[in-house]
């Protein structure tokens, strides 16, 4: 299956990040902006208090479900910007391992920032994401 995103790396910045610097997509492809992807359960509550890892693979397994229902999948995430709610680095790297992990060899540019608090009750991790499909 052909896909709209083509990942760019450059030998000239550095190989630390573990992320593709940017990617595009042709101008015929249909983009999908989600909402910011939370740690909620159906009921409304929010999955794994305390936890940045559970909370990350909530927020992604919940964004895997809104890119599924937009007719995606996480290998047509353009960028994402994963938002933590700490100041601790440790915290934020905890987060950002599940979400790298998660995408695997499609290392989608990405932003990872520490925030002093998110929209719900005890919710320490959001995922923000763009994606683009080519209709068939």
């Amino acid at each position: 299956m052909a896909r709209a995103v083509t990942l760019i790396r450059s030998t000239d910045l550095s190989d630390v990040a573990e992320y593709a610097y940017a990617a595009t997509a042709p101008a015929d492809a249909r983009l999908i902006f989600l909402a910011g992807a939370c740690p909620l359960n159906e009921d409304g509550s929010t999955a794994a208090i305390g936890d940045y890892a559970g909370q990350a693979r909530k927020a992604v397994a919940n964004m895997r479900t809104a890119l599924a229902a937009a007719g995606a999948s996480l290998q047509d995430v353009i960028k994402t910007r994963v938002l933590v709610a700490s100041t601790r680095r440790e915290d934020l790297v905890t987060a950002w391992q599940v979400v790298r992990d998660a995408f695997a060899d499609h290392d989608v540019p990405s932003t990872l920032i520490g925030v002093t608090v998110l929209g719900y009750d005890n919710q320490l991790v959001e995922i923000e994401a763009v994606a683009a499909v080519l209709d068939a």
